[in-house]
């Protein structure tokens, strides 16, 4: 296990100076050059534009906070996103428009590879405990929205604040139960690296 701090991140421009994107977490790809098994991110969306092309590439987006916004996907019907934790997922390849509803948005970005890794997300209330289980073809990825949040296993334990991340990858071959306890909203995002 291990923490992410948001002095960890790294915060960049748009390059259509629509935006900024904050990395939080990503894991390349190791046997190719360039590309990642997954990424993590948060975007800070200012004007309305076009997202970013990333070919073979899975996408969901949550909105995190911001009144909304609505976007066009290649030709299918606009789609509104105007609730917190209110998720859209869609091909890296595929032409996206974005629209403000009213003012700047965050939006929690999960990117995997495609036939490479798979995302499981769920947005949800920590009150208490609840547990996760480290297996050797998974990652788990904690991002603590709002309160704090702990994680425990078996040898170690690590706290995160508002902002911060945790990231639950097995010691070894076997299961391990990681008990998390605290108070708040999470993001939990469960990567299964496929053979």
């Amino acid at each position: 296990m291990r923490l992410l701090r948001i002095s960890d991140y790294s915060r960049t421009r748009w390059k259509n100076d629509g935006g900024w994107t904050t990395e939080i977490a990503s894991v390349p790809l190791v046997d190719q050059a360039s590309g990642f098994l997954w990424r993590v991110s948060i975007a800070e969306i200012e004007a309305n534009g076009p997202f970013s092309l990333f070919p073979g590439i899975e996408r969901d987006l949550l909105l995190l906070a911001g009144t909304g916004i609505e976007i066009d996907i290649d030709d299918m019907p606009a789609m509104r996103l105007d609730q917190r934790f209110q998720r859209i997922h869609f091909n890296g390849e595929a032409a996206v428009h974005c629209r403000l509803l009213a003012g700047p948005t965050r939006d929690f970005n999960v990117m995997t590879a495609r036939g490479r890794a798979t995302a499981e997300i769920h947005a949800r209330p920590l009150i208490g405990t609840m547990l996760v289980f480290a297996e050797s073809d998974c990652t788990w990825l904690i991002h603590v929205f709002a309160g704090q949040a702990s994680a425990r296993s078996s040898d170690q334990s690590l706290a995160a604040a508002c902002g911060e991340t945790l990231v639950i990858d097995a010691a070894g071959a076997t299961r391990e139960r990681i008990v998390i306890e605290g108070s708040g909203e999470l993001v939990l995002v469960k990567f299964t690296h496929l053979p």
